[in-house]
């Protein structure tokens, strides 16, 4: 008589992959939904503290650089302490950061309460919820990654709007800190969901059952340094800090150009939620299709695709030109964020996965801190953003074309540095 035995069993409950996925899109959203409110507060922060346009947007400038730089130490300690407790610590620090600016006396008051509350809890928690995800899947990686951080796409459509409500209703004083108090409560509450590694509950990446040789095993994959030493780390540092001069500029100035081109406020806060839109239906669908196409070749696509819709904006002046750059904008920026930590999980391996992505993300850091405030002091000049989007086209075309050279560089031949995940082929070489 035929066994049996070796089959694994039916699965009968919901994989608890998904609900640290469901976790991860909670603090995305709450997270960097809070951050991009920023531009609904841009107007009455520049009104009651007489500040220019490029001053208003250091602001900003400095909670991305935070929130991005921080991952090289969030992403080793959850590593070493779990995910959970940064995420926690994170959306408190969010709530708080929120609360204190809306007590704020002067613009330098209020950089300091946002940017330090908003730029410390989201640089808590970013890292590690990112981290965690990639370890719970293999074969839908792609797919787990762009749900999880397609929060950012929806807390971009949903929390401008809800600010620039709630500053009308309120005043902009009270509206941050009704924002700090949902980020507490739905933020940290949310991130409880968070866990580290599928082998504590008894179980392998995608829900598969574990090997018991695997059960207590350290994760497979490259050390920091092997990884960081690499050519495929330079080649996506680089890529990364070239594309994030103009990464952000859209989320700080989309709002006030529709503006000064005399589109109503309500209008102009509908283009953020636009970018959102496209956000959310770009790390859907493309990162699901990149798990099939290769994320290797899927990366430069994305920078290339948000250097021609820059394009757009550049030539559109309208509420339908600036929501269809909009839209096509938050598109293949959503499709960036979600295919990079899953492309370097297949690059580097999930044994320092925390720390690698906090490493590369500094790239991201010193271009979000001066790409936003630069664009704003080009315009307190010229009266113009012509520049900073063209800037930006640039800076996407050539990461593209950094990113192309190094999909076709073989992963370094050293002890350490691998392009597999564990005995797992990423999906280019099984291609």
């Amino acid at each position: 008589m035929t066994s049996f035995s070796s089959h694994p069993p039916p699965r009968t409950r919901l994989f608890r992959g998904w609900f640290v996925v469901a976790g991860a899109f909670a603090v995305t959203l709450v997270g960097f939904g809070s951050a991009y409110t920023f531009s609904a507060f841009l107007e009455s922060l520049q009104r009651d503290f007489g500040a220019s346009r490029g001053s208003a947007s250091l602001v900003f400038s400095l909670a991305g650089f935070l929130y991005f730089g921080l991952g090289v130490v969030s992403g080793p300690l959850a590593d070493r302490w779990g995910a959970r407790r940064l995420a926690v610590a994170g959306m408190v620090l969010v709530g708080l950061g929120l609360a204190a600016a809306g007590q704020a006396r002067s613009l330098a008051e209020a950089c300091l309460a946002y940017g330090l509350g908003v730029g410390l809890g989201v640089g808590a928690s970013y890292v590690p919820v990112l981290g965690a995800v990639q370890r719970w899947f293999v074969r839908r990686r792609g797919f787990a990654s762009g749900l999880a951080v397609s929060g950012i796409g929806v807390g971009t459509l949903a929390m401008p709007p809800l600010a620039s409500l709630l500053i009308e209703a309120l005043g902009w004083r009270h509206a941050y800190l009704a924002l700090g108090v949902l980020a507490v409560v739905v933020g940290a509450g949310m991130a409880l969901l968070i866990e580290d590694d599928p082998r504590h509950r008894g179980l392998a990446p995608d829900g598969d059952p574990l090997q018991p040789q695997a059960s207590s095993a350290v994760p497979a994959g490259s050390t920091v340094r092997d990884a960081i030493s690499s050519r495929r780390f330079a080649g996506l540092y680089a890529a990364c800090l070239i594309s994030s001069f103009g990464l952000f500029v859209p989320f700080v100035h989309l709002v006030p150009y529709a503006l000064d081109h005399g589109l109503p406020a309500g209008s102009a806060v509908l283009l953020l939620g636009a970018i959102g839109i496209g956000s959310t239906a770009g790390r859907f669908f493309l990162g699901g299709l990149a798990d099939r196409l290769g994320r290797q070749l899927a990366l430069p696509l994305m920078s290339a695709g948000m250097a021609l819709s820059l394009v757009v904006w550049a030539v559109s002046s309208g509420f339908w030109g600036l929501a269809a750059f909009a839209f096509a904008y938050g598109v293949f920026y959503g499709g960036f964020v979600a295919l990079l930590p899953a492309l370097v999980m297949d690059y580097f391996g999930g044994r320092s996965i925390g720390a690698i992505l906090g490493v590369l993300y500094t790239s991201v850091a010193f271009g979000t801190l001066v790409g936003p405030s630069a664009a704003g002091f080009a315009f307190d000049l010229s009266r113009s953003y012509l520049l900073p989007i063209l800037a930006g086209i640039g800076a996407n075309l050539l990461a593209a074309g950094v990113l192309l050279a190094m999909s076709r560089t073989r992963a370094a031949s050293k002890p350490g540095a691998r392009g597999t995940v564990g005995n797992e082929p990423t999906h280019a070489q099984r291609s």
